[in-house]
């Protein structure tokens, strides 16, 4: 049973222990060893620590959590930074899971919550970005109705260019 709820402050350090996690399960060959090594949780959590304590920001965080788990995955979404979608549109900028969870539902829940927040925020469509030789996370959205629009970007990581296409879904 996977329960979803705003994140709050005391799950910053285990959602950086997620999201550190997730990149290294996630972006093994992909991006370089080095950078993936380097990736500190302790770190990880200051700067979320920091963003959080700043300016309100209109980013909407949630966290699944179960009762034999605790905190096992976390998503991030709020508006749009790309100029060329119609607005309104949101933007999921963040979707982690336990690595040892993937392919137990918990991404799906926190998708589905995602949605359901981005709709409460008025948004018309929510877009995403993905890393283009990420198969796994590109088959999850797509089977969660996000769709490649045909956008592209490159944003470089420790030196290498990392080729990213955006999915896009209407709500």
């Amino acid at each position: 049973m996977v329960r979803i709820r705003r994140m709050t402050d005391a799950d910053v350090d285990t959602v950086a222990e997620i999201r550190v996690a997730g990149w290294r399960e996630a972006y093994r060959g992909l991006v370089p060893d080095a950078y993936l090594d380097a990736m500190d949780p302790t770190a990880d959590a200051a700067t979320h620590r920091a963003r959080r304590a700043a300016a309100e920001s209109p980013a909407v965080e949630l966290v699944a959590e179960s009762p034999a788990d605790g905190v096992t995955g976390w998503v991030c979404l709020g508006p749009c930074r790309d100029t060329d979608l119609p607005a309104p549109a949101g933007e999921l900028y963040a979707l982690y899971v336990r690595p040892a969870l993937i392919g137990t539902g918990v991404g799906r829940a926190l998708c589905a919550a995602a949605l359901e927040s981005a709709r409460e925020r008025g948004d018309a469509r929510l877009g995403l970005w993905v890393l283009r030789e990420n198969a796994r996370a590109r088959r999850f959205y797509a089977r969660a109705g996000f769709a490649a629009d045909g956008a592209e970007r490159v944003d470089p990581v420790d030196g290498e260019p990392l080729r990213e296409v955006r999915y896009v879904r209407g709500l």
